[in-house]
Order: structure tokens, then C-alpha cells, then sequence
């Protein structure tokens, strides 16, 4: 593998900062001021505008610039339905060569008083929801690359977290009671899952999470990588209230902007030791983050995997199971920890089940847990039916046996059914 450059590096951390904005405590135009000064300096251009879009009015405001003048802030509306900011929203990335002959650019005038060339428009996300477009200017012509790109869609992801973070905080403070701020706290954390399970040729895919309280820390999260190959992290925050819902979807937040296929060439291992020197930064002390991280290659038939001191995931074939557990220490412990990356083969009809602890450390009412051989039993029964029945009938069983007993922890469960012969079943 290739060593990175000095100005490599550099920017891994600068990104890596953009983490402080999405757990602290700053108010919207704070952190979109930050952002914009952060996005110039990280990629190296001239100038960076974030605009948010205000869905009644049904245009994007422009919240904040850096290096701007404030008569080019101010030189008119965009609208949603402009070619540009539709193209983005769609998910594509729109480079403009030459902003002064594009026919896409409806302020020439301005853009060229304001000695401005090039573009790079990308959109901001937050749940696979367009929030607003990040947008780097250049006064070179066709200043905009791939690695440009690559960089920008790094930054808008951490952008769409630390944005809506904000707008969630300030909501929060302004509560005047414990109860409204936990309601808050849980809204943060339920928009950090996913609410689907993505739809991906040759794997079943069912998810689901059922808190106890209000917030919890767990999560998890789906993420495609090409063509053939999606990662799958599922973990466990230590903590309770607002502050571990605002590290849950810091480390989202980081965990994205390094795992997306379009933002990173990084390996599990880089993934993996920056995630563990984000959470020894930003966790607490005697706090930390368990994590299976995982990417599945439907062509390849492999499952490539790093257990950070989470709950092995199970991978069920012909009836044997296969716990997955290589990997390392929790994240936030030891800034220096060393994991170690595991590749297994997969055939049709294998069955993967992730989970967290919640699933299994569920007791009745005589203090009895549910426990991982209950578990395996229940799941073995259902391998040869779909991931969604899967998921159904391993906490309808779990709820027999616990009764009405009160939890104490979250359930997060995930099954992934491999079999490249056969269409799942709800894409049929």
C-alpha cells in the first residue's frame, strides 16, 4: 500500500476535526461559519458558500461564505429546481469548468465581478435527504478533480451532521424540562438509523431497533460501496441523555465520511483507527464505542470484518455456528490499539447475524436472560424463510420468554441472508 503524503495527512486531520463541530455545543451560524471556513481550507480553494434549503419557500438560503464578498452573497434566489442543485440533490457531484460561458449559471454578472471561474457544487445529506449543497469556487478554469470531489463529498457529510446536530442542540436547550430534552435526544439518535434496509442483489437484508428509554446508545447503519459491496456497522455508545445521543452521530458522522465509497480509499484497519482516535478525543472518560464493522462483497462471496469489542456477530451455515471475533479492544480506550481484519468466505444460504448486547442480556421477570443459546436455537429454526421473518420471529420468541419484565437496554438486531441464485424476497 501506497504511504500517504504529508499534505495526505493533513487532510485526514482536518477532516477529522470537523467531528468537534458535529458533538459540541455551538449554535446553527457558529457551526455553519466553521464549516465554511473549514471546507476552504481542507480542499485548498477560494472561496466555499453553504445554502440550506427552506422546503415552503421551496429555495436554498445562503447561510454562510467564506471568502465572498457580501454583494455576491447577496446577488439573488436560488431555487431548488435549478439544473445545478437538482442535478446535486440527485447525488451527483456538478463541476462547472467556466462559470462565465455555462448556460447553467443564472448570475454571470456577478460571478464574474467577483473574479470567480470554476465551481463544485455537492449536496449536504442528512438521511438520504437533501439538506442544502456545499459549493467551492476556483479562479482557475477546470480547477476540479476527481481527488476534489472525493474531498468535497467528505466534507459536505460531516457538514449535514454538524448542521442538523445544531438546529437539533438549539432545540433542546430551549426545553425547559429533563423530559422535553430526552424526547430531543431521542429524535437525535433515531434519525442516526436507518429507517429501510437497502435493497441489494444476491443478499436479504432486515434490520431493526426497539429502544427501552428514550435515548440509548445504540446504532446502526448501511453504507454501498459500488456496485457489489455494502458495509455494515453496528454499535453500542456507552452513556445515556443528549450527550450520548450527540456522540452517536458524531461518530456517524465520522464513520461515514471515511466509509463512503465515493469519499474514501481508506482500508477497514484506516477506518478503524481513526474511528478509535475520534472516540479516545471525544468520549468521556470510563466511556467508549463497541463496533462490528463489516463489508460484504456480493461477487467476491466474502465478508471482510472488524470486531471492536462488540458482540460477535453469528454467521449461520448448515446448521453450525461461526462466531466472527477478530478484531481488537473497544474504541476510546488506547489511541495506539492494534485490530486485526478478517476475511471469510460466504456461500449461498449462509445466514449473518449482527446484534448488540440488548438482544440477548434481556431478562424475565425472575431475573432469567434471554442469553445467546436461546438465541442460536430460535435462529437456526428460521434460517431457510426471509431475513424479515428472521427478525420477527427471533423477538417474538424473545418476548415470550421475558414477558412484560422492563428492559433496561436497547435491541438492535441485523440478519443478512447470502444467495446469489435467488431474488430476495422483497424485491419480488
Amino acid at each position: 500500500m501506497a504511504k500517504k503524503t504529508k499534505k495526505q495527512i493533513e487532510r485526514d486531520e482536518q477532516i477529522y476535526q470537523l467531528t468537534t463541530l458535529v458533538a459540541g455545543k455551538f449554535s446553527l451560524q457558529d457551526v455553519l461559519d466553521k464549516l465554511a471556513e473549514a471546507a476552504v481550507k481542507i480542499t485548498g480553494v477560494k472561496a466555499c458558500s453553504i445554502r440550506l434549503l427552506d422546503e415552503q419557500a421551496g429555495n436554498l438560503k445562503m447561510r454562510s461564505t467564506y471568502g465572498l464578498s457580501e454583494q455576491y452573497r447577496n446577488k439573488g434566489v436560488v431555487s431548488k429546481n435549478d439544473t445545478v442543485i437538482k442535478a446535486a440533490f440527485a447525488g451527483r457531484a456538478v463541476v462547472l469548468d467556466d462559470m462565465r460561458v455555462d448556460d447553467r449559471v443564472k448570475y454571470k454578472e456577478a460571478t464574474i465581478r467577483e473574479g470567480l471561474v470554476s465551481q463544485l457544487t455537492v449536496a449536504m445529506q442528512f438521511r438520504n435527504k437533501a439538506i442544502g449543497v456545499l459549493r467551492l469556487y476556483s479562479p482557475r478554469p477546470k480547477r476540479f478533480d476527481e481527488d476534489d470531489i472525493a474531498l468535497a463529498r467528505a466534507v459536505a457529510s460531516q457538514c449535514a451532521v454538524a448542521i442538523t446536530n445544531a438546529k437539533l442542540y438549539a432545540e433542546a436547550i430551549e426545553g425547559e424540562h429533563i423530559a422535553e430534552q430526552m424526547r430531543l435526544a431521542g429524535a437525535i439518535q433515531r434519525r442516526m438509523i436507518p429507517q429501510t434496509a437497502p435493497l441489494i442483489p444476491g443478499l436479504d437484508i432486515a434490520a431493526t431497533y426497539i429502544p427501552c428509554f428514550d435515548v440509548g446508545g445504540d446504532f446502526y447503519d448501511f453504507i454501498r460501496i459500488g456496485e457489489s459491496c455494502v458495509a455494515v456497522a453496528i454499535a453500542d455508545v456507552t452513556g445515556k441523555g443528549i450527550p450520548a445521543a450527540l456522540m452517536m452521530s458524531c461518530f456517524r458522522g465520522t464513520l461515514r465520511a471515511y466509509a463512503d465509497s465515493e469519499s474514501s480509499r481508506d482500508t477497514i484497519e484506516e477506518i478503524i483507527n481513526k474511528l478509535n482516535r475520534m472516540a479516545c478525543s471525544e468520549c468521556p472518560d470510563g466511556e467508549f464505542v463497541t463496533l462490528f464493522y463489516a463489508i460484504i462483497d456480493v461477487k467476491d462471496k466474502t465478508i471482510t470484518y472488524c470486531n471492536c469489542g462488540h458482540e460477535p456477530t453469528m454467521l449461520i451455515r448448515d446448521g453450525q455456528v461461526t462466531e466472527l471475533q477478530k478484531g481488537g479492544l473497544v474504541l476510546g480506550v488506547e489511541t495506539e490499539a492494534e485490530y486485526e481484519i478478517e476475511t471469510v468466505g460466504l456461500k449461498d444460504g449462509d445466514c449473518l447475524l449482527f446484534l448488540t448486547d440488548g438482544l440477548i442480556d434481556a431478562a424475565n421477570f425472575d431475573g432469567q436472560f434471554w442469553g445467546r443459546q436461546r438465541l442460536l436455537k430460535t435462529a437456526k429454526k428460521f434460517t431457510a424463510g426471509s431475513a424479515e421473518q428472521m427478525v420477527k420471529n427471533i423477538l417474538g420468541y424473545r418476548r415470550r420468554f421475558v414477558g412484560l419484565a422492563r428492559q433496561v437496554d436497547d435491541t438492535s438486531i441485523i440478519v443478512v441472508k447470502a444467495d446469489r441464485t435467488v431474488e430476495p424476497e422483497f424485491m419480488k
